[in-house]
């Protein structure tokens, strides 16, 4: 999304290794695609850094890492490089463009119309809600009537020759004498890369490293995922029952079973089978969890959130 939706109290790698434990990844494989990412994206050396003390720059990185977390196929983006850096900006572009190749689909939305321009095969261009424009970048873009030649530069007296030679052949005179001139991202990234080829020290995300080894075509990955037909299936299995608000006061847990309750909470999380739906009869706050002995919990999350409530006066029931 245009806005990346964060948990502000985990860290990059907790992030990416919880959205990762949705898929159900394997932790082998987990590990190491959240190196890949992090370095990608410019993110290893603030890796262990509460995203919310990050820019908005460096959320949309922990942001695009987490949709590539699961290998996908098929990349929905809106706006990616809102909030970047030019170097960011560059990198994702740099990154839409080696997808594709590898095989994957991306649509991109975005008001950026260079960014758009830079990246993709074919677009649309919508007004009023409705499509006025559509084909690929070299069918809408490339002028059909006009000519440009570029040589090395020369002296007037040149010039002038070739517009007589032009005119004696019944073509039209020049229309335009001028000197190529590079884009400003390209004097920008050329500036950054000296700089850090001097060894200048900078702050907050780096440039990024290469795209993760793990985000190959389709029919390569390291290990199956599961198709789309079978997630559908466990998003539209039902919705959990609500319960009736009270007006009695929900039970304060105890610190013995706020021990209990986190570990069971965390199980249910990373289990296969989804917990049950609560009955009518059921407490307010005590859910019926299902545990799995041999689910891989990974209790430094659990822990992170329980500090995080100890700092603002304790568990609540």
């Amino acid at each position: 999304p245009e806005e990346s939706y964060l948990y502000p109290f985990l860290n990059a790698r907790e992030t990416l290794d919880y959205y990762a434990k949705l898929f159900e990844i394997d932790s082998r494989i987990r590990s190491k695609r959240i190196d890949e990412l992090l370095d990608m994206v410019g993110l290893t050396a603030v890796q262990h850094r509460q995203v919310g003390e990050y820019s908005k720059g460096m959320q949309r990185r922990i942001g695009l890492a987490q949709a590539l977390i699961n290998d996908p196929e098929f990349l929905i983006l809106d706006e990616p490089t809102t909030g970047l850096d030019p170097i960011g900006t560059r990198q994702v572009k740099d990154l839409i463009i080696e997808l594709g190749r590898r095989g994957k689909t991306i649509l991109l939305s975005s008001h950026q119309l260079s960014d758009v321009e830079d990246v993709v095969d074919r677009l649309a261009i919508l007004y009023g809600g409705k499509k006025r424009a559509e084909g690929s970048v070299d069918d809408l873009l490339i002028s059909k009537d006009r000519l440009v030649l570029e040589i090395d530069a020369v002296d007037d007296d040149v010039v002038s020759e070739i517009d007589r030679m032009l005119t004696s052949h019944g073509s039209k005179a020049i229309h335009r004498v001028s000197k190529p001139r590079q884009r400003l991202e390209e004097l920008f990234v050329g500036i950054v890369e000296q700089a850090q080829a001097d060894r200048i020290e900078s702050h907050g995300a780096q440039a990024g490293g290469a795209t993760a080894a793990f985000l190959v075509g389709a029919g390569q990955s390291e290990a199956p995922q599961a198709t789309g037909e079978a997630l559908i299936d466990t998003l539209v299995q039902g919705e959990p029952e609500t319960p009736e608000p009270t007006d009695s006061a929900p039970p304060t847990a105890t610190a013995d079973t706020a021990s209990t309750e986190q570990g069971s909470i965390i199980e249910d999380l990373v289990s296969e089978a989804p917990a049950p739906a609560p009955t009518p009869a059921a407490p307010v706050n005590q859910p019926d969890v299902s545990v799995q002995p041999d689910a891989d919990v990974d209790e430094s999350l659990i822990d992170s959130l329980l500090d995080d409530e100890d700092k603002h006066g304790g568990k609540q029931g």
